[in-house]
């Protein structure tokens, strides 16, 4: 009895830590699109916004690969066009094609459609590998899009039409692009472990949007930019990517996936709350009825696909 009273205040201790980490990465995960709709303020573009992203991430991201990768075998030229590939896939065009979506839409409506992530993954594991989909699952994915559906329909109803049904496209394509690395990424994940993949993607994708900007723009570009607009991209690469990545693997560690991902569904409701108190974003019923379905729709989904 003892033995079993003092697992049970181990796992209760652990699981307060876990929680707060996975709200924190959830939050700060989050605060991207807020921080890169403040920058869109003063006139930068996408290229070169997700460039200095990325310059500043590299340096956190390479040492995360390093430290992950100590003492491991090195990398087979399997392993490395896999890691080129699942870092063109998953952070580097997901990143350009959300960051040129967020210059049409809300920070809302984005992180609604990004949330839809799971469903994805889920059509692509059916594509792929005739994995089953349930009744409730399908039931899960029809409230999660009507809410995207609705929300999307109120920014159309503003007389945005043609521009938030282009950036809703973009942003959608971002999260097709990642849902396609997570059902790639699986065999790579059991090969090099999660944190040494993510560090060597990530580096990959911080290397492609730089070589992007450089073919695309003149390097004076980078200095013609607003003092304000590198700070967001400081705060950008540490505060809402590098940390939070950290933050959520770690709280995966002492909670689990299953609870970890349940605790993400804080991202959306953070987000909108930030749109509206740093960008000056409406908060309609519209918007908090879409944002139920998605939620709602995202938890059936889940809960049911154990």
């Amino acid at each position: 009895m003892q033995a079993q009273a003092a697992a049970q205040h181990a796992a209760r201790k652990s699981l307060a830590p876990g929680l707060a980490l996975a709200t924190f990465g959830a939050i700060a995960f989050s605060g991207k699109a807020i921080i890169v709709k403040l920058a869109y303020r003063h006139g930068v573009d996408a290229v070169t916004l997700i460039m200095l992203r990325m310059l500043f991430a590299l340096p956190l991201f390479a040492v995360m690969a390093w430290w992950a990768g100590r003492g491991k075998p090195p990398l087979t030229r399997r392993d490395w066009l896999g890691v080129l590939g699942l870092g063109f896939s998953g952070y580097y065009l997901s990143s350009f094609l959300d960051f040129a979506g967020l210059a049409y839409i809300t920070a809302s409506l984005e992180r609604l459609i990004l949330y839809l992530n799971p469903t994805l993954v889920l059509l692509f594991g059916w594509i792929a590998y005739r994995r089953r989909i349930t009744r409730w699952q399908l039931a899960g994915m029809a409230v999660s899009y009507s809410g995207v559906l609705l929300v999307f329909g109120h920014e159309v109803s503003l007389g945005q039409s043609a521009a938030a049904v282009w950036g809703a496209f973009l942003v959608f394509l971002s999260a097709v692009s990642y849902a396609i690395y997570l059902v790639a990424s699986g065999e790579f994940v059991k090969r090099l472990g999660s944190l040494r993949l993510v560090g060597l993607a990530t580096s990959v994708a911080c290397l492609l949007c730089i070589a992007q900007f450089l073919l695309l723009r003149p390097m004076s570009a980078a200095f013609e930019v607003a003092p304000e607009v590198i700070w967001l991209s400081v705060l950008n690469a540490t505060l809402c990517t590098a940390v939070p990545v950290l933050a959520v693997m770690m709280a995966i560690e002492r909670i689990g996936p299953a609870m970890a991902a349940q605790t993400g569904m804080v991202g959306p409701l953070s987000t909108i709350l930030m749109g509206v108190l740093l960008l000056g974003e409406p908060f309609t019923a519209w918007i908090a009825a879409g944002t139920v379905l998605v939620i709602a729709g995202i938890f059936v989904f889940t809960r049911t696909g154990r």
